[in-house]
């Protein structure tokens, strides 16, 4: 349940024809340290925002799944131009709702984040395609911080290829 399907190097490596050639339609994105750094506000990266088109020119379906708050996810979500809700309450809670909301079904659908007990494991959970990228930023909430020790510990002893 917590291997990945694919280990990538960013965010951005997710591009259409990846997605394509994967039969995915969609991607849905934490924000959180997959997207922009923990609690980083201000304008959004050029290189993101130029990623984010290309897979709307793609005819790729993209939302935010976050753990984030309301207030910080509608911020993100409006500047990146992204629809997306939070708190998603991963892994447990919040890739059904996104799905209802694209429409699509799990399969088609690739789950992109940071965190393993979140992102890859809510992903599993419902049978989306599940991606890992490194975390942008070592800032983390305090809870993130303890969890990492353990997904350093999982990535390390499983040797998948990392």
């Amino acid at each position: 349940m917590l291997r990945p399907k694919a280990f990538l190097p960013a965010v951005t490596a997710v591009t259409p024809q990846w997605l394509s050639e994967r039969g995915l339609k969609a991607v849905l994105l934490d924000l959180d340290n997959t997207l922009v750094p923990y609690e980083a506000y201000g304008e959004a990266p050029r290189h993101l925002l130029d990623w984010l088109e290309e897979l709307r020119r793609g005819g790729v379906g993209v939302f935010l799944v976050s753990n984030g708050r309301p207030r910080r996810v509608r911020y993100w979500s409006e500047r990146l131009g992204v629809p997306g809700f939070g708190p998603a309450g991963k892994p447990w809670f919040g890739f059904r709702k996104a799905l209802r909301q694209l429409g699509l079904a799990a399969h088609e659908v690739a789950v992109v984040g940071d965190q393993l007990f979140t992102d890859v494991l809510g992903g599993n959970l419902v049978g989306a395609y599940t991606v890992l990228v490194p975390p942008l930023s070592s800032r983390e909430m305090g809870y993130t911080r303890l969890v990492r020790k353990l997904e350093r510990w999982v990535l390390r002893n499983l040797k998948w290829g990392i």
